[in-house]
C-alpha cells in the first residue's frame, strides 16, 4: 500500500477539479462533495493496482465518472423551475406551494468551482459552471453529460475519453453528437460577452442589496432588465417581466429590515448569502440568490431559498444566527464594520 504522503502528492492535486467535474454532471454541489471523497477513497484502496498506463488525472477521472454514472442510476435530473413549467407574467397569481420532494438543481460557490489560481484559467472556466450551462447539461443522459463534458469543456481526447468510459471511440463521437444537439435544443446559453465590466458589476450588485434591504421598488425597478426572469427553488411558480417580477418581490417579499445579504460569487456569477430576520429576533439563514447579468442590468434572479445551502458559501462565523439588528458581517466577529453594501451611497439612477 502507498503511503498517504506518497498518494496525496499524486492525487491531491486534482481534488478541486474532480469536484466542478462531478458538480457539473450531478448538479449538486452536496452530491459531488461525498461523490469526490468515495473517488478518493476508491482511488486509495485500488492504489497497488495502477499500472501507469494512463496518467493519474485521467485515472481519477475515470473512478469519479464511474461513481457519478452510478449515483445517477438512482437519481433525477437536476432542474430549476424554468425546466418545469411555463413562467407568469402576472404576479397576482396563486404560488404553488414549495416541492422539497424535486430534487432541484444547487448553486455552488467559486471557491470551490474556480479556485484561486491563474486569473486567465478562471474566466475561460466561468462559462462551464454557470447555472444556465449547468441546468442546460441536465438535459442530457448521465452519459451523454460524462462525454461532453470530458470532451468539449476538459479537453479529452475520444481516445481518452472512451478510455474512461470503457467503451468505443465511435460509441463516443456518438453520444457527443447526440449531446451537442440536445443542448443546442434546450436553449442559448448566456456566456460572458454581454457582461458588464467590474466597476459596473459591484455597483450593481451594491444598488441592488441596498434597495432590497430598504425594501424599495422604486430603485429596483431602474436595475432591472424589463424581461427579467424570476425562480425561487423550492417553489415551481416562476415570473417573467419586470412587472411582474417587481409586484410579487413588492406584496410578497420586500419588507423594511427584513433580511440581510452577504454578497459572494456563485457558478462564476455574482451572488448574495441571504439571511432573514426571524422570530425570535435573530437574522438566521435563509438561501442564496445568483444574478445573472446583462449589459448593465439584471436579467434573471435565481432565489435559492434552501438554508442548508448556506455554511457551503461562508464559514460556520457566519452562518450562525446573528444577534437582533447586527448584520452578518458583524455577527462574523467584527462590530465595528458594516458590510459594503451598506457603507456604500447608493449610485444616481440608471434610466429605464
Amino acid at each position: 500500500m502507498p503511503t498517504n504522503a506518497e498518494f496525496t502528492a499524486l492525487a491531491e492535486p486534482f481534488r478541486p477539479e474532480l469536484l466542478t467535474y462531478c458538480y457539473r454532471i450531478l448538479g449538486s454541489i452536496h452530491d459531488a462533495e461525498d461523490l469526490v471523497q468515495e473517488t478518493y477513497l476508491r482511488a486509495w484502496r485500488g492504489f497497488d493496482g495502477f499500472e501507469g498506463r494512463s496518467s493519474v488525472r485521467r485515472w481519477l477521472y475515470k473512478i469519479a465518472t464511474m461513481a457519478c454514472l452510478t449515483a445517477l442510476e438512482t437519481r433525477s435530473r437536476r432542474p430549476l423551475p424554468s425546466g418545469l413549467g411555463t413562467p407568469s407574467d402576472d404576479h397576482r397569481v396563486a404560488v404553488a406551494p414549495r416541492e422539497p420532494s424535486v430534487p432541484w438543481l444547487q448553486p455552488a460557490p467559486d471557491a470551490a468551482l474556480l479556485g484561486t489560481g491563474d486569473p486567465a484559467a478562471i474566466v475561460a472556466a466561468r462559462t462551464s459552471v454557470r447555472l444556465a450551462f449547468v441546468a442546460a447539461l441536465q438535459y442530457l443522459s448521465a452519459r451523454q453529460r460524462a462525454v461532453l463534458t470530458l470532451r468539449d469543456v476538459l479537453g479529452f481526447r475520444t481516445a481518452e475519453v472512451a478510455e474512461v468510459l470503457d467503451t468505443t471511440t465511435a460509441a463516443v463521437d456518438s453520444a457527443l453528437r447526440r449531446a451537442r444537439a440536445r443542448l443546442a435544443e434546450a436553449g442559448p446559453v448566456v456566456n460572458d460577452l454581454a457582461e458588464p465590466d467590474e466597476g459596473t458589476r459591484r455597483d450593481l450588485l451594491d444598488d441592488y442589496v441596498d434597495a432590497f434591504i430598504r425594501a424599495d421598488p422604486d430603485a429596483l425597478v431602474h436595475l432591472l432588465r424589463a424581461d427579467v426572469e424570476l425562480e425561487m427553488p423550492p417553489t415551481p411558480t416562476w415570473f417573467t417581466g419586470r412587472r411582474a417580477v417587481l409586484g410579487f418581490l413588492s406584496t410578497r417579499v420586500l419588507r423594511p429590515n427584513l433580511w440581510r445579504m452577504t454578497p459572494t460569487h456563485a457558478n462564476g456569477q455574482p451572488a448574495l448569502v441571504v439571511h432573514h430576520h426571524a422570530d425570535d429576533g435573530r437574522y438566521a439563514p435563509y438561501g442564496i440568490q445568483v444574478l445573472t447579468l446583462l449589459g448593465d442590468r439584471i436579467a434573471r434572479i435565481t432565489s435559492f431559498n434552501d438554508p442548508t445551502l448556506v455554511p457551503t458559501f461562508v464559514p460556520d462565523r457566519i452562518t450562525r444566527t446573528c444577534p437582533q439588528g447586527g448584520t452578518s458581517t458583524q455577527c462574523a466577529g467584527d462590530p465595528g464594520r458594516r458590510p459594503d453594501a451598506e457603507r456604500r451611497t447608493v449610485s444616481p439612477r440608471r434610466s429605464p
